[in-house]
């Protein structure tokens, strides 16, 4: 694949080449190349320049006006006048002739084109003398490629040598793709022999699958570095063979060692700078070392602090090491290689643009975590309601609470949706570890209250799990229309998030025998007269199928 590619590269490319020979040979034969012509001659113009091209190359660049003419139709006129002059018979020398405050460039003592004072780039620190020696230097160029082009012996030479170049680098590249196979296979099999070998403590070390990975990859990347080289050599040879593609060639040739000089010389300078960042990463990853041991003994308390309780530490370690990190990349911003180009600048403000209109809400939910972590609404482990969900919080996040109902359920909360809802603590409250444990019913008035009171606390003690002390506790809420509300509250002890959910359900089971055990009615009556027979569950009808009575009932 990669051989035909470079074949057909190569192909076109010759024919490019000839095609450019071919028409070159016949207008230097057929008489004078038209000034208008733009493969020849193009004039370059921006706004307020005029520079002036023959054979593809800068002769001159005018930056000024001379006698009302702009520097572009000055340009325009001295390469048409070129070629009238490079295209005549003579013998084509170039001088230089001072006049006034002017330079005259001169061929055969016909004036070219005049440089002025206005003309020099003051920046660059160059006078009318130099730049008339350098734009003398340039036409003597052109005019001697210009008899190269003319001459057709000179012209075949040069296509001979492009071909013979052409056929080495095909043979080079045919000769590369059987070497890389060969020597991959041969590093190929010594990686399998030698990986499996190395071994410590009875451990291998290496695997041969990625040891063969890693030898193919590198074969790879020296076999395509080494094509690069060799193509760019050769189309870099056979471009300055044409004295029409010799500009191109001649570029070709300079860039690329000008282009590894300037990344060394930029890798040079960049040194002190990268230096400087590392230390300043280096000096913060400390920093956040000791903030860690001193976050880490408050947290198991062998380092009493008044400002910081030890439920906080670990979000206020992470907090502070985010902080020290980006006041660390603040300061190391400015020596970090590329800091001041426009692309940088242009990349931060885009990203800050995106952070900004994108993370409203972000910063939002993150603000709301930051007043539940530090305000202390609850804590890890306690039992709590938030937006009409009851369970144990297992998580407390920057942007997100977790809670796990009982029910094998959990449920994630957005923090700033907990701060904009009402949140009851079941933990906070209560007379050591656990939670408080309530339920509400209705019985009639008809059924006197004390009863109810002694029935819910006689429920309350049967329940595996509720506490003693404090002891239960009955409160009347409310007195309705039909009935009277009664409220149940007591604490318990819980293990895991699971056992409350079962605790509340043993209650619950707990107050509906006990009330049938003693012939009270749980119901909220809506009375239009008294029911004929009372709405009891007798004993000896408690476990009707698919209820099984225990053996000990």
């Amino acid at each position: 694949m990669e051989t035909r590619v470079f074949a057909s590269v190569a192909l076109w490319l010759g024919f490019g080449l000839a095609a450019a020979f071919s028409t070159s040979t016949a207008q230097a034969q057929n008489g004078a190349i038209a000034p208008e012509n733009p493969g020849l001659a193009s004039v370059v113009t921006p706004a307020q320049e005029g520079t002036v091209k023959v054979f593809n190359r800068d002769v001159f660049t005018f930056r000024s006006s001379l006698f009302g003419i702009s520097a572009p139709d000055r340009a325009r006129r001295a390469s048409a006048r070129i070629h009238e002059q490079i295209e005549a018979t003579g013998a084509q020398v170039v001088t230089l002739k001072p006049d006034s405050q002017v330079i005259l460039v001169q061929i055969d003592g016909a004036t070219s084109f005049a440089i002025t004072p206005s003309d020099v780039d003051p920046t660059e620190g160059n006078t009318m003398e130099i730049e008339a020696a350098r734009a003398k230097t340039v036409l003597e160029t052109i005019i001697g490629e210009s008899r190269e082009s003319r001459n057709l012996n000179a012209m075949l030479h040069d296509a001979l040598l492009a071909l013979v170049a052409t056929v080495v680098a095909t043979v080079a590249w045919f000769l590369a793709v059987r070497v890389r196979g060969f020597l991959t296979k041969a590093l190929l099999d010594l990686s399998q022999k030698h990986s499996e070998k190395v071994e410590l403590g009875g451990v291998k070390l290496l695997s041969a699958e990625r040891v063969s990975r890693v030898v193919q990859m590198g074969i790879n990347g020296l076999f395509r570095l080494l094509l690069f080289i060799l193509f760019y050599n050769w189309l870099s040879f056979v471009l300055s063979r044409f004295p029409f593609t010799r500009p191109w060639g001649e570029a070709l040739r300079g860039f690329l060692f000008e282009l590894i000089a300037s990344i060394g010389d930029a890798v040079f300078k960049a040194v002190p700078g990268i230096i400087t960042a590392l230390a300043i990463f280096y000096i913060a990853r400390w920093v956040n070392r000791l903030l860690s041991a001193f976050f880490e003994r408050v947290r198991l308390g062998q380092i009493q602090v008044a400002w910081l309780d030890a439920d906080v530490v670990v979000p206020t370690r992470r907090i502070t090491t985010s902080l020290v990190w980006l006041f660390a990349l603040a300061m190391a911003y400015p020596y970090l290689p590329g800091s001041d180009t426009e692309a940088f600048k242009g990349l931060s403000v885009l990203a800050g643009l995106m952070i900004s209109l994108g993370a409203s809400n972000l910063v939002g939910q993150a603000a709301s975590g930051l007043i539940l972590t530090y305000g202390k609404v609850f804590r890890k482990g306690e039992f709590v309601s938030i937006a009409q969900y009851d369970g144990t919080v297992t998580e407390i996040g920057m942007f997100t609470t977790r809670i796990r109902t009982g029910l094998g359920e959990e449920i994630t909360i957005a923090n700033s949706k907990i701060l904009d809802s009402t949140t009851k603590n079941y933990s906070r409250a209560v007379k050591g570890a656990g939670f408080v444990l309530d339920t509400t019913v209705t019985i009639g008035y008809d059924t006197p209250w004390r009863q109810v009171n002694a029935l819910l606390i006689e429920a309350a003690r049967r329940t595996h799990g509720v506490l003693n002390d404090p002891a239960p506790v009955v409160f009347q809420t409310a007195l309705s229309d039909w009935y009277p509300q009664y409220r149940l509250v007591c604490q318990a002890i819980p293990t895991d998030p699971r056992p409350r959910a079962l605790l509340l359900s043993n209650l619950l089971g707990n107050i509906q025998d006990v009330f049938n055990e003693y012939g009270v009615q749980i119901m909220s009556p809506q009375y239009f007269q008294d029911p004929v027979e009372p709405k009891i569950v007798k004993p000896e009808n408690w476990y009707p199928a698919p209820a099984v009575k225990p053996p000990d009932a």
